[in-house]
């Protein structure tokens, strides 16, 4: 306790009155408490109200028996507490728990008798009549999504002959139990999933919890195929091998007519099951048995090793090695060998293991030419890649088939210790870019990793101007991305050019503007070298870009330039407010009507107006806006567009 021996006094003489109540009350109390102490996870009201509710024995779930939870705090004492916010149940304080957990005496067989109230709620009429497909309403049950889930830790913790009576009678037609969907939900991350056509029987369920007496049962019953698979092909020992069952691994194996290396669906067996989630007992039993390949492949040729290095399983790992079947370098079929996933992965200690082995080649890459310290350096894995970096034959700058280095992959994602290590290396070329002229810089730039952009560019390799394929420059990809923070850092820098266009002469503010960055947009108008008026080769100035955008605050804050002309038309001829009315933004058609340089009836090369392209488009409003001012001609439409006219107001009054 760590309250010391005064409060578990308290709760002594507090559990002693509960007990000493008249009536329903005590067992009430003392039900609720054991519940929420030994539940598997916190459990809602209604599901400890229907909990308490259950009669053993009974097919009959009698919604007359459920208490209020009002009822049941009253019964506990002051010893539980209603979250509101969470909608559960919690004892009111921590130290309870390990007062309870100290006196095991207080509950008589707590889990035995949790797994026989969860069982008979699962054998009630009420939930058999739930169908599994289409999916049921189980408002009326909520206690069922518990009691399916968890029905079988309980009964694996502690099993009595009621409970393992009433575990077999439901196992029997498990095929067709709506606990098997919805443990199998909670299972594959899904919500009532039709598995009415995917069988999971009973012996797969008992299998899956490791219910001995339950498989046991089962199997001398002979109601089940013994190495049948389910729904995704597993066999009742892929179950019990991956969740580490061991007794019941054994069990099955005593059996002629189990396979031992049987795959499921996905080419999985019960090794590569064990291996996957570290039960190094399981795997040590299955390695024994001649018919089990230690190497064998899955669908997508991830061997049982793989499947133990992606998961950081050393024992595993050391286990499989042993085996001379096993080829430490072995790839799957996208070229990812157990080396790579551990590297992904980040676990040191497996990393070591393979680099042991002299078939191990420490910088092998993958079918895209993604090597193991590229892999780590991306998910900023510190430790492998120093432990990476200290083997002779890893190239620290190796790019990939698109160019991309270990140093692009760690700038990209922000990586600044990884960014630090691997600069540290001669080898490396900070300024190298990938394919398409992306280079460390540009990336971090973009993803607005300020720091990874201050080490970068304390480098006198790093061009902190230097442009891609394209013509963009680090200060573009910040621009358009609205890095405000970057933005400034690199305007710090004398070889940055503010203004400095693409190959299609979009500048920096153009990119920032098209996008509605304010922000960046005004730290690049406070330089005196950019332009806020320099137009694209397509004669599209930044306001031309926030115009067509709606960009309203960008548009206002390049107005205010007097340097900006409003009415400056592109190459095709079509004005700021042309193409504002082309997308109908209504707030930059205003804007720009107010201003004493707009022609709110300026033709474009082809005679289209402001008024004929926003009726054209069927943008009523923006057309209502034009008409209202004096400037603006509505007979310029018949000419060029087919349109009927007049279209209906938006006002509700007939246009001219």
């Amino acid at each position: 306790m760590t309250d010391g021996s005064e409060l578990g006094d308290v709760y002594g003489a507090t559990i002693a009155r509960i007990k000493a109540q008249d009536g329903d009350k005590s067992r009430l109390g003392m039900a609720a408490l054991m519940w929420i102490s030994h539940a598997e996870r916190p459990l809602k009201a209604d599901e400890l109200c229907h909990a308490l509710a259950v009669e053993l024995g009974c097919t009959d779930f009698n919604i007359g028996n459920i208490p209020s939870i009002s009822t049941l705090v009253g019964c506990c004492q002051g010893l539980i507490a209603v979250d509101k916010e969470a909608s559960t149940v919690r004892l009111i304080h921590f130290t309870l728990q390990e007062y309870l957990c100290a006196h095991p005496d207080i509950f008589n067989r707590p889990h035995s008798a949790m797994a026989e109230i969860c069982l008979t709620y699962l054998s009630s009429q009420q939930v058999k009549a739930l169908s599994i497909s289409p999916s049921p309403d189980t408002q009326n049950t909520p206690f069922l999504e518990y009691c399916s889930v968890y029905w079988g830790v309980h009964a694996k913790e502690e099993l009595s002959d009621c409970a393992n009576s009433l575990a077999l009678e439901l196992l029997k037609g498990h095929y067709y139990q709506i606990s098997s969907s919805l443990l199998l939900a909670r299972v594959e991350c899904l919500r009532f999933r039709d598995f009415t056509y995917s069988p999971f029987s009973g012996l797969h369920c008992a299998s899956f919890f490791g219910i001995i007496d339950a498989v046991t049962g089962l199997i001398e019953m002979g109601c089940y195929d013994i190495d049948g698979g389910d729904f995704s092909g597993c066999t009742p020992l892929a179950w019990a091998a991956h969740n580490g069952h061991e007794e019941v691994v054994k069990i099955l194996l005593g059996w002629e007519d189990v396979s031992p290396d049987k795959p499921d669906n996905s080419g999985k067996t019960p090794l590569s099951h064990a291996a996957s989630s570290g039960h190094e007992g399981v795997v040590k039993i299955l390695l024994e048995r001649e018919e089990v390949n230690p190497d064998k492949p899955d669908n997508y040729g991830q061997t049982p090793l793989s499947h133990a290095a992606l998961s950081g399983h050393e024992g595993v790992v050391k286990i499989l090695l042993e085996r001379e079947e096993v080829n430490p370098a072995k790839a799957d079929d996208i070229g990812c060998t157990p080396l790579i996933y551990a590297a992904l992965t980040g676990h040191e200690e497996v990393v070591k293991i393979l680099l042991e082995r002299e078939e191990v080649n420490p910088d092998k890459p993958d079918n895209y030419d993604q090597t193991p310290l590229s892999y780590a350096a991306s998910r900023g894995h510190e430790g492998v890649v120093k432990i990476l970096l200290e083997r002779e034959e890893v190239n620290p700058d190796k790019p990939d088939d698109t160019g991309w280095t270990p140093l692009i992959h760690a700038a990209l994602r922000g990586q600044e210790e990884v960014v630090k290590i691997l600069l540290e290396q001669e080898e490396v070329n900070p300024d190298k870019a990938n394919n398409i002229g992306w280079t460390p810089l540009i990336l971090a730039a973009s993803e607005g990793h300020e720091g990874v952009v201050k080490i970068l560019l304390e480098r006198e390799e790093v061009n902190p101007d230097k442009p891609d394929d394209t013509g963009w420059t680090p200060l573009i990809h910040a621009a358009l991305r609205g890095q405000e923070e970057v933005v400034k850092i690199l305007l710090e820098r004398e070889e940055v050019n503010p203004d400095k266009p693409d190959d299609t002469g979009w500048t920096p503010l153009i990119h920032a503007a098209l996008r509605g960055h304010e922000e960046v947009v005004k730290i690049l108008l406070e330089r005196e070298e950019v332009n806020p008026d320099k137009p694209n080769n397509y004669g599209q100035t930044p306001l031309t870009h926030a115009a067509e955008s709606g960009h309203e605050g960008v548009v206002k804050i390049l107005l205010e330039r007097e340097e900006v002309n409003p009415d400056k038309p592109d190459n095709s001829g079509k004005t700021p407010l042309s193409h504002a009315a082309c997308d109908g933004h209504e707030g930059v058609v205003k804007i720009l009507l107010e201003r004493e340089g707009v022609n709110p009836d300026k033709p474009d090369q082809d005679g289209e107006t402001p008024l004929s392209i926003a009726t054209e488009n069927g943008h009523e409003r923006v057309v209502a806006l034009l008409l209202s001012h004096k400037a603006v001609i509505p007979s310029t439409i018949q000419s060029t567009t087919s349109w009927k006219w007049p279209p209906p107001s938006p006002f509700g009054v007939r246009l001219p």
